[in-house]
């Protein structure tokens, strides 16, 4: 009896401090499956808005828990040095928490993408966190550091270089489509 063609092939134990690679089915959806620059820019910006919203929740919630403590006002600016440093330290943990845990934000969970390994295994915590350090310099970069989702034939961005990531659809599209094809086929009467 011969194995079917689509098996996977069997995985050998890695030398040590090489993680083990993905299996060949799972690298062969990563090659069909990278996501494209609006799904990602989408994502970005459902993720800042939340981010961004949250932050100022909280901050208000401390403003006012102050205010009742204190007995006086607080007024919180963007140009206060506090301010600056407690928000992009919240970016960070948001951002960070999200792609170590699960590889997706929120707003990639609405657009149906996640972050993965090159090799389409799970990002990881050390990944995850890279990716969360070097995103910031695709912005300094004038934006430069995002052309690779462009015109790269892996659309992966600097810090997805740099992190050892891609961005990829979280569905299988071959499943998906098994699934449609069985669908129509159950509701078509035999030809006769």
């Amino acid at each position: 009896m011969t194995a079917p063609v689509d098996a996977d092939p069997p995985e050998l134990a890695p030398p040590d401090g090489i993680p083990p690679r993905a299996p060949f089915s799972t690298q062969q959806n990563l090659r069909a499956g990278h996501a494209g620059f609006a799904s990602r820019f989408i994502a970005f910006v459902f993720d800042w808005a939340m981010s961004t919203g949250g932050f100022l929740l909280v901050l208000g919630g401390a403003s006012f828990a102050a205010s009742v403590l204190t007995g006086g006002t607080i007024h919180w600016h963007s140009g206060s040095l506090w301010v600056v440093l407690a928000f992009w330290g919240w970016e960070f943990c948001y951002y960070a928490y999200f792609w170590t845990t699960s590889g997706k934000t929120p707003g990639m969970t609405l657009l149906g993408v996640r972050v993965v390994g090159r090799d389409g295994s799970d990002a990881g915590t050390r990944r995850g966190l890279v990716r969360t350090l070097v995103f910031p310099l695709s912005f300094l970069l004038l934006g430069m550091g995002f052309l690779g989702i462009l015109f790269g034939r892996d659309r992966r961005a600097l810090h997805d270089s740099i992190a050892g990531t891609a961005v990829v659809y979280a569905w299988d599209p071959r499943a998906a489509r098994l699934r449609s094809l069985a669908r129509d086929g159950r509701g078509r009467q035999p030809q006769a």
